[in-house]
C-alpha cells in the first residue's frame, strides 16, 4: 500500500499508545490526540487514520509482531516511545527532521488566525457548513444552532456571528459590504475559495469529523 513519504515504522509506537488510549481502538479522523500527533509528525490526520485500522487488523507480520511485543505491556511502550523521542528528536523540531524539508500543508488549520488566536481555520470550515444551513435573517445570536456553535467551539456567539457576517461578504450571491475587519475578512475568504463554491454534502461531512476536534 502506499504510505505518507515522511512515515516510517519508528511511528507505530506513538500511534499504538494513541491506539490503546481508553477507550481502546480507531480514534475519530481529527480527535485531539489525533491532530496532535499528526502536527508533531507532519503527517495528515487521514493517512494516521487509516494507520490506525491497520492496527485494529495487522496486515504484514511485522506489524503483527509489533502489536505482539507491546500487548499488555504499556509501560514497555512507554518506555521505547521516550528512548525514540531522546535518540530521534521526535517532536522536539530537533535533529530528528534534518535534512528534511517541511512544507506546512494541513498544519495551517490548526494554527491560529494571526491578530485572532482564539480562531483557526477549522474553526471556520465548521462556521462556514453552518452558514450554509441557516438564512441571513437567522444568522444572529439567538439562533440556537448558533448558540450550539458557540459552546462547541468555545467562543462568544458573537464571534460566531461575526465570522457569518464575513462569510456573507465572501458570498457572490449576497455582495455584502467586507467587514472591517480585513484580517479575519482574508482568511474567510480562502475558506470560501477552498469550500464555497464546492458540494455542501462534502463540506458538511468533513465539518462533522473536525467537531472531534473541539
Amino acid at each position: 500500500m502506499t504510505t505518507h513519504p515522511l512515515w516510517t515504522d519508528e511511528y507505530w509506537l506513538p500511534l499504538l499508545r494513541l491506539y490503546q488510549r481508553r477507550p481502546e481502538g480507531v480514534k475519530p479522523m481529527f480527535s485531539r490526540g489525533m491532530v496532535k500527533l499528526s502536527l508533531e509528525l507532519h503527517i495528515p490526520p487521514q493517512v494516521l487514520y487509516g494507520q490506525m485500522f491497520r492496527l485494529r487488523r495487522p496486515d504484514t507480520p511485522s506489524l503483527a509482531r509489533l502489536l505482539e511485543r507491546y500487548a499488555g505491556n504499556p509501560k514497555r511502550l512507554s518506555r521505547d516511545i521516550k528512548t525514540l523521542r531522546r535518540m530521534s528528536g521526535l517532536g522536539s523540531g530537533g535533529g530528528f527532521y534534518d535534512g528534511v524539508e517541511v512544507n506546512e500543508t494541513f498544519e495551517k488549520d490548526f494554527r491560529p488566525l494571526p491578530g485572532r488566536p482564539e480562531l483557526t481555520p477549522v474553526t471556520l470550515i465548521v462556521v462556514l457548513d453552518l452558514y450554509f444551513r441557516l438564512t441571513p435573517a437567522t444568522m444572529v445570536k439567538d439562533t440556537p444552532e448558533v448558540a450550539e456553535l458557540a459552546r462547541l467551539t468555545h467562543l462568544k456567539t458573537q464571534a460566531v456571528v461575526e465570522i457569518l457576517d464575513n462569510f456573507q461578504a465572501c458570498d457572490p450571491y449576497l455582495k455584502h459590504r467586507q467587514p472591517t475587519d480585513s484580517g479575519l475578512y482574508a482568511a474567510c475568504r480562502d475558506i470560501w475559495q477552498r469550500y464555497g463554491n464546492g458540494d455542501p454534502q462534502a463540506l458538511a461531512a468533513l465539518a462533522a469529523q473536525m467537531r472531534e476536534y473541539f
